[in-house]
């Protein structure tokens, strides 16, 4: 049977303003880092930012002599700027230039190099990340166009899995879900709106 790379892509809990893991982020990282300890991980992977460095050393708790390492392709950032962005993101990338949208898609494409492929044996890898990150590799994996990533919205703590397998096409098997967090502790991280 050919190696399977499993790949649990996790935003950081919930953060302040500064960038650091508040209490309700920390306690969503503990249930996360409680159902993530039912499967086989084999490394955790996490951004350079404190929050997703905090939010790794937190789960690590629940993953006993599993490897925790930098990731630095997983740090936040835009991996594609539309020629035309649609009207509700003009204000957002108003003022990027040719530059920053170029280094910006250099970091989206090493990301997928390095996660977004098979492993040579099986591996259970969590990489803990942004939501930008979480969105372009669902996006990546969907052969979707490059702005789809646009449109996904990820919550924090929330669980997307993804599968990378020789001679198939990548496998989205959970994407966003938040189950193994109780109700006061979801849909964090998004904007004001009603929830599904």
């Amino acid at each position: 049977m050919m190696p399977t790379r499993h790949l649990y892509v996790v935003r950081h809990g919930a953060a302040d303003t500064w960038g650091n893991l508040t209490p309700e982020g920390e306690r969503q990282t503990a249930f996360l880092g409680d159902r993530l300890s039912r499967s086989p991980i084999t490394a955790v992977w996490h951004s350079p930012l404190p929050r997703a460095v905090r939010t790794a050393a937190l789960l690590s708790t629940h993953l006993p002599g599993v490897p925790v390492a930098e990731a630095p392709e997983l740090i936040d950032h835009v991996p594609h700027v539309p020629a035309t962005p649609p009207p509700a993101w003009a204000g957002f990338f108003d003022g990027y230039s040719t530059d920053e949208a170029a280094a910006g898609e250099r970091l989206a494409d090493s990301l997928t190099a390095r996660f977004a492929r098979p492993a040579e044996t099986e591996t259970h890898e969590v990489l803990v990340t942004h939501a930008y990150q979480v969105a372009w590799l669902v996006r990546h994996a969907l052969g979707a166009p490059a702005d789809r990533w646009l449109a996904m919205s990820c919550g924090n703590a929330a669980l997307t899995a993804l599968q990378f397998r020789e001679g198939t096409p990548p496998a989205l098997l959970v994407y966003n879900d938040m189950s193994h967090l109780p109700e006061d502790l979801r849909w964090t991280g998004f904007g004001p709106g009603p929830r599904p």
